[in-house]
């Protein structure tokens, strides 16, 4: 059987200061660390899955990007 071809890929862009991050653990490990990154960051609302063991969300440390000036 012949190998199934790629999906081409949009390449993605990263905005400075953006983090996607993902967070694995049990549900009450990922609760406490969705919290701490709530009160120190931007963040937008974790998208939960797996029972709550698993969690993406963004979050903003602001612009990171060179000042031109």
């Amino acid at each position: 059987m012949a190998a199934r071809a790629r999906r081409e890929r949009t390449e993605r862009t990263y905005l400075p200061g953006i983090a996607d991050v993902r967070i694995c653990g049990d549900e009450a490990t990922v609760r406490a660390v969705l919290d701490v990154l709530a009160a120190e960051f931007l963040t937008t609302s974790a998208r939960e899955y797996d029972g709550g063991q698993r969690a993406y969300l963004q979050l903003d440390t602001g612009n990171t990007a060179p000042d031109p000036d």
